[in-house]
């Protein structure tokens, strides 16, 4: 399959529903999904499962400006207008810790006042569905490792501005939840991992590093951080299911964490991409990677989003961590198909 084949895949079901989509509206309500962030990694995952998998067929995205900046407040009113959506997904976020603590200003702007900028348009639009926010596990802070699972009764206490934004923005949809009678349902994924993700994370940096060494014959060293940590890793396809429960599932106002219940260390994923690979590597610590106020350990609890929906994550460990090599093989990005 040609990169332009892919293309016109990921583009072709939205406002102009395919042949496929069209018989299905004759026989099924499918409803407009609103999707903020849609080109990004869990929006383009979405688009793509949406076309493939016929389980998920009752949902269509609906077209948005590719550039759309939520900053903009008559841009997003605009948008939500034009978009009649019968429910939203609100991805959009900058969400790499490093770039808060460098711009923690915009970070702020964008992740906290762009969600009151789009709850401002939905309100405007009489929107009457149903909004999943999407926050971050992060919110919990510095969690003592005999506190592991963490539940979300735990109290919140945020160590860098990504975090602090997103809990802001969280706080701000509850209050609307409240003041405004809108029905939000409130998302703090985990870690997680997948095909197409940038190499900005960690793991999809490690895939990246490895099939250039595996390519080009380069010396086999991995640049690394600190790689001793425990993080809980769900594969991307796993959380686009969770999202797509909760709002069918989930209740107005409550929050649920969605992650695997499963510490796993950076180390041990590292490993593993190499053994996947095929090669040996040697690792060499970059002082550049390592990140001031880490949290050791950290893993998450899904047993209410479980209880309230069903989900679980499933797919196995080596299926995605397959899948990222194969983005970064090189050549065409073929979308896997699950096993």
């Amino acid at each position: 399959m040609s990169c332009r084949s892919i293309l016109v895949r990921q583009y072709s079901n939205v406002i102009e529903p395919c042949d496929r989509r069209r018989e299905l509206q004759g026989r099924h309500e499918v409803k407009r999904l609103l999707v903020t962030g849609r080109h990004g990694f869990v929006g383009q995952t979405l688009e793509r499962m949406l076309d493939e998998d016929a389980g998920l067929r009752n949902w269509t995205i609906v077209e948005t400006p590719e550039m759309l900046d939520l900053r903009d407040a008559r841009a997003t009113a605009t948008m939500v207008s034009e978009a009649a959506p019968d429910a939203v997904l609100h991805l959009a976020a900058q969400s790499f810790v490093p770039e808060s603590l460098r711009d923690p200003i915009s970070t702020l702007q964008v992740n906290l006042f762009g969600t009151l900028n789009l709850l401002e348009g939905l309100k405007q639009s009489a929107f009457r569905g149903r909004m999943l926010y999407v926050g971050t596990g992060d919110v919990y802070g510095l969690v003592p490792e005999d506190r592991l699972p963490v539940t979300e009764t735990f109290l919140p206490a945020p160590r860098n501005p990504y975090a602090v934004s997103k809990l802001a923005a969280e706080a701000l949809c509850y209050q609307w939840t409240v003041t405004e009678a809108m029905d939000i349902v409130l998302a703090r994924p985990f870690n997680h991992i997948g095909w197409g993700q940038s190499d900005r994370f960690v793991v999809s940096d490690f895939a990246h590093q490895i099939m250039m060494i595996k390519a080009k014959g380069d010396a086999p060293v991995v640049a690394v951080g600190d790689i001793d940590v425990t993080r809980d890793f769900t594969d991307v396809r796993d959380i686009v299911r969770a999202y797509l429960a909760l709002l069918e599932s989930g209740t107005s106002g409550e929050a649920y964490n969605v992650c695997s219940g499963r510490a796993r260390s950076i180390r041990s994923l590292l490993s593993r991409l190499a053994e996947l690979a095929g090669i040996e590597i040697a690792i060499e610590q970059d002082t550049a990677r390592l990140r001031r106020s880490e949290q050791r350990s950290i893993c998450g609890d899904p047993t209410k989003i479980s209880r309230a929906t069903g989900w679980a994550a499933t797919t196995p460990l080596d299926e995605s961590l397959t899948g990222m090599l194969q983005f970064w093989e090189g050549g065409e990005h073929e979308w896997p198909t699950r096993r």
